[in-house]
């Protein structure tokens, strides 16, 4: 694969990456179990300043960092401050909670012969990150900032179109103090990744991508009976019942499928609206949309980004072209768009029934599906009608039935009167097609470390 750098909002190439050679794929995972060796070692206090160290360069460099997304992936800068500065939240919330997070369990056993039990929490050692295009820092930190404070060392894949907020991520770490190759930025092809996953040194695989990706690189994880993490695609279900207030859940709605331009896995793809508030939901919704404005993302007018390349631009065209094939019916809103550039103009689909492939897929752009459903069963029946089970919300004045409705919805993480959100503090992850595992919190720094048994018996303790 190539690793370059062109701008979604010119689709100018501005820089190439060469892929890096086997030799260097071989040096680089020496290298991370040299640093293994010692960082497993190394106390979670050393380990909290070279993680607070992090946060503070990427907030006293916040501009200079935003940039890169822009660049890159196309990002409206307001929004790359922001990935910015979550990833530094990332980082600081590793810094401050780690050591506690990790802190060994005692075990309340049943006999005082089973002796004094705990379960102590231990490093792996090395593992591989494959990561996505969508949000090039915040994904790297919610996998280093947990896994490096547990005292794994970590090598990364990132998608091919970041190269430079790939190299960035290693910059960063090594300007925060981490040892020489315990984080390592690396450019490799498919079967050089397959190789990594393959070396006995490479404890674990975390991947954040497609489902295709996803169930190659875990079938090889599987077959090298390594530990994995996947956090794959999502349709999420935005639900709005009779009751919601409906002004502000149009503008949550507005934004939960359009903030990234709606290259988000947990944007709100899917809405599901009640019978009884149909009519002026959509009215308002397409009102909202339309105020949407395309145009350089590092304007701060802007609020509709171009997509992070025109291939992507190009297959969401037709995956649109498909759905409407299948019976739906697609309305554009006609938004001023520039001459140039990856911009794809926002598009409502409705009259998706079953058998439209659309029901089925992912949209990752500006691309609403909205469904009237007749009452609440029929709206919770209708989200769970998705090969995914990321995220989604609920929209209701009641929060107690917002939270019933929640609980019946099947999917890693439900909100009531909000779109799915990411926050340092806040666990991500899926089932179904979306995936399996955690991300962030204790659960995410859990995922790659050894809960070992220690049990201190009495000698002579009966048979």
């Amino acid at each position: 694969m190539a690793y370059a750098t062109t701008n979604p909002f010119t689709n100018e190439q501005i820089k190439v990456f060469p892929n890096a050679t086997d030799a260097e794929i071989d040096t680089a995972l020496d290298s991370a179990h040299n640093a293994f060796l010692s960082w497993r070692t190394t106390s979670f206090a050393e380990r909290a300043k070279v993680m607070q160290k992090a946060a503070d360069i990427l907030r006293a460099n916040i501009d200079e960092y935003s940039k890169l997304l822009t660049l890159e992936m196309g990002k409206v800068f307001g929004e790359a401050k922001a990935e910015t500065e979550l990833s530094a939240a990332i980082f600081e919330y590793y810094a401050k909670n780690a050591e506690k997070l990790l802190a060994p369990e005692d075990l309340p056993v049943a006999n005082k012969d089973e002796g004094r039990a705990k379960i102590i929490h231990q490093p792996l050692g090395i593992l591989l990150a494959v990561e996505p295009w969508n949000f090039p820092f915040y994904q790297v930190a919610r996998i280093i900032a947990p896994q490096l404070s547990a005292g794994n060392t970590v090598v990364l894949k990132h998608a091919s179109n970041v190269p430079q907020c790939a190299a960035a991520m290693d910059k960063l770490m090594i300007e925060a103090g981490l040892p020489k190759g315990a984080f390592q930025n690396l450019y490799p092809s498919h079967d050089q990744v397959s190789r990594i996953i393959a070396d006995h040194r490479v404890r674990g695989l975390a991947l954040t991508g497609s489902e295709g990706a996803g169930a190659r690189l875990a079938a090889e994880a599987g077959q090298a009976l390594k530990k994995c993490t996947m956090e794959l695609g999502g349709a999420d279900a935005f639900i709005v019942l009779e009751d919601a207030d409906l002004e502000k859940t149009v503008k949550w709605a507005v934004f939960g499928r359009h903030w990234n331009a709606g290259q988000v896995c947990v944007s709100s793809k899917r809405m599901i609206v009640v019978d009884a508030v149909y009519d002026q939901f959509m009215n308002q919704y397409r009102e909202g949309v339309a105020k949407l404005k395309m145009g350089d993302p590092m304007d701060p007018a802007t609020t509709l980004a171009p997509l992070s390349s025109q291939k992507a631009a190009d297959d969401l065209k037709k995956q649109v072209e498909g759905a409407v094939a299948a019976g739906a019916k697609a309305e554009e809103i006609p938004l001023e768009m520039p001459n140039a550039g990856a911009f794809f103009r926002p598009v409502i689909l409705t009259d998706v029934k079953d058998g439209n492939p659309a029901m089925r897929e992912e949209f990752f752009g500006p691309v609403s599906m909205i469904f009237r459903v007749k009452d609440e069963a029929e709206a919770i029946r209708m989200a769970n009608d998705s090969p995914y089970g990321l995220g989604g919300s609920v929209f209701t004045k009641d929060e107690a039935r917002g939270v019933r409705v929640a609980e019946q919805i099947e999917t890693g993480m439900v909100f009531v009167n909000h779109p799915t959100m990411v926050k340092a503090d806040l666990p991500f992850g899926g089932v179904l097609r979306s995936g399996f595992g955690r991300e962030l919190i204790g659960l995410g720094i859990k995922e790659f470390v050894n809960h070992k048994l220690v049990d201190v018996v009495d000698i002579d303790a009966p048979f």
